[in-house]
């Protein structure tokens, strides 16, 4: 009869649970009403003596820097094969060729004699050059030795005339074989320069007898000076 009235197991476990959560309701109530009130004032006069043990607690030391790895090793450098010296070469010298034998037999006929040639001819020695004409040459003659064919044309310069100028002009006449004159060169002046220029022109119009009638050749030149007189009347 008395199970049957008691309350189910879960309905304990709620009441429970209700009551601490009232009880700290309670007491945060009785905290915030004491702190209004003043408790905790009087609470913070009430001063209780502690004693304070301070030991001087030590920093700890810096732990001290590792050491510095060491340096890496330098390159090692392979060392270099050394390549074998090359064998030397055995050098084969050449058999030496053995010398042909001469053929045993009929010896040969020495070579003929150089049949000798005949000389060639002598040439033909060249003809003899013509003989060499005679060298020029003047001869000189004088008016007795030869006559005039065709007497020099003497002109009397008007100008000469009327001026007075008088005087002789000797030409030098050079004659060829066959009697003309070649050339005329003065040879004395008369002092005045027309009447040289007359007695030049008059001298080139001369003709005398051919000198190869008295023997005379073509290389040979006659030379007649012959005097040109200017007279006024």
């Amino acid at each position: 009869m008395s199970d049957r009235f008691a309350p189910p197991p879960s309905v304990l476990g709620l009441s429970r649970n209700a009551l601490i959560a009232g009880g700290v309701i309670l007491f945060h109530a009785a905290a915030l009403w004491a702190l209004q009130s003043g408790l905790l004032r009087r609470a913070a006069e009430v001063v209780i003596p502690v004693e304070i043990l301070s030991q001087f607690v030590e920093p700890p030391k810096p732990a001290e820097p590792p050491p510095p790895p060491p340096p890496p090793p330098p390159p090692q450098r392979k060392p270099e094969a050394v390549k074998p010296p090359p064998r030397p070469v055995a050098i084969r010298e050449p058999k030496p060729t053995p010398a042909p034998s001469a053929p045993v037999g009929v010896p040969e006929p020495p070579p003929p004699a150089p049949v000798a040639e005949a000389p060639a001819p002598t040439p033909p020695a060249p003809p003899a050059p013509p003989p060499a004409p005679p060298a020029p040459r003047t001869i000189e003659i004088s008016e007795g030795q030869t006559r005039y064919v065709r007497e020099p044309k003497l002109v009397y310069p008007s100008m000469s005339r009327r001026l007075g100028e008088s005087g002789t002009t000797v030409v030098s006449i050079y004659f060829d074989s066959e009697g003309f004159a070649k050339r005329v060169e003065l040879f004395k002046s008369s002092g005045f320069e027309r009447l040289d220029e007359a007695a030049l022109s008059a001298a080139r119009t001369a003709q005398v007898t051919p000198f190869r009638q008295t023997g005379g050749n073509a290389q040979t030149t006659y030379l007649l000076r012959a005097p040109f007189s200017f007279k006024l009347n």
